[in-house]
């Protein structure tokens, strides 16, 4: 039994120390593989902080307003026979909006022109006899006058007849329809919003210390949520003469064209004047710019030399940015000119990560984006 034991003992032991060695081998080639291992690097499209030149501008934000606007009221009292327009139509000047009942007025001036007739053959044969001296010249002048009263008296109901006939100030876009048919219409109740909308003003507000940089002529540019890939362009008309007293702000109105119709009355905008001088900025794209709420920062991208070779890596810097322009945004510290950021792929870095370069795919930025869709 004893001998059958250490048979038994023989034959494990070494089977045991193959194995282990075997599995030493396996551990210690893993430790190897993974001391040797580098993960593939990322693929990243990267672009270089250039010194450019901007053009100076002042931002502000600003209403529009339409170049003439009014809501039509009828200056007489009455109510609506005819309604001669659609809402949201366009209307040019002098177009009939609406008519007012004139039945009234309209008998009265019958009665008045027949005054005006009776009083015409007045006057005729009272000359033909003063010829004869057969009636006195105070009389001549009486049937004279009675004339003149009589042709006043019609006048006046043609102009009530014509005020009772609404009509379009101006050209312009027309809004929704305020009034019915068959109506009572009291002097100065809406009928409807008129709206000149080509061409439109801005109008905002600079700070006084900005009054020195200004000028007429200026061309300002204006951006609006509602269009965020369009930018308008227009010029500045108008500088107050006055500041206000609460502010010590400058009011400014600047012109634009608005062929397309696209800014409408009462829209909030953001403002640009640009001015003549030109700044020297920093500037990289806006898509480098990682945002959080502890700060703005980048991903520079850097040679490192690893094991012989020199390999890509992208180190997270933090920066402060200035103003945009286009698709720039200006860097005012953290970077110097002629580092490489990286512009697409940024949010599956970490600093210190492994990168390669392609810049194939990635659409070039512009100062003057024009979308496809816009």
């Amino acid at each position: 039994m004893k001998r059958k034991l250490l048979i038994g003992i023989a034959i494990v032991v070494p089977v045991l120390l193959v194995l282990a060695g075997v599995k030493a081998l396996q551990i210690h080639s893993l430790l190897a593989f993974a001391a040797n291992y580098a993960p593939p690097p990322e693929t990243i499209a990267d672009a270089a902080a250039t010194e450019e030149k901007w053009p100076d501008t002042l931002p502000a934000v600003g209403s529009v307003n339409a170049e003439q606007g009014v809501t039509v009221a009828p200056e007489i009292a009455g109510t609506v026979s005819e309604i001669d327009f659609e809402s949201g139509s366009t209307v040019n000047k002098g177009d009939l909006l609406i008519k007012l009942d004139t039945s009234s007025e309209e008998a009265q001036l019958r009665a008045a022109e027949a005054q005006v007739e009776l009083a015409r053959l007045t006057v005729e044969r009272t000359r033909k006899l003063r010829v004869d001296n057969t009636v006195s010249q105070s009389e001549l002048d009486t049937a004279e006058a009675t004339l003149k009263q009589n042709q006043a008296d019609a006048d006046t109901i043609r102009a009530t007849i014509a005020k009772k006939n609404v009509r379009a100030p101006f050209s312009g876009r027309l809004g929704i329809r305020l009034v019915n048919l068959g109506e009572q219409l009291s002097v100065g109740q809406g009928i409807v919003s008129l709206q000149s909308l080509a061409p439109v003003f801005v109008d905002f507000s600079l700070p006084q210390q900005c009054l020195a940089q200004l000028q007429t002529g200026l061309v300002v540019s204006a951006t609006s949520d509602t269009y965020a890939d369009k930018k308008f362009q227009g010029e500045l008309t108008a500088i107050n003469p006055d500041l206000d007293t609460a502010t010590r702000s400058v009011r400014l109105r600047a012109k634009f064209a608005n062929a397309d119709e696209l800014l409408h009355p009462g829209m909030f905008v953001h403002v640009d004047v640009l001015l003549k001088d030109q700044q020297p900025v920093l500037a990289i794209p806006a898509t480098a710019i990682l945002s959080a709420p502890y700060g703005d920062s980048v991903f520079v991208v850097e040679p490192e030399v690893a094991k012989g070779r020199t390999n890509l890596v992208a180190q997270q810097k933090f920066i402060r940015t200035g103003r945009a322009h286009g698709d720039f945004v200006s860097v005012e510290s953290g970077l110097q000119a002629g580092e490489r950021v990286v512009t697409a792929g940024i949010f599956k870095l970490r600093s210190g990560m492994s990168v390669q370069e392609n810049n194939e795919l990635t659409p070039k930025p512009s100062v003057t984006p024009n979308p496809p869709n816009s």
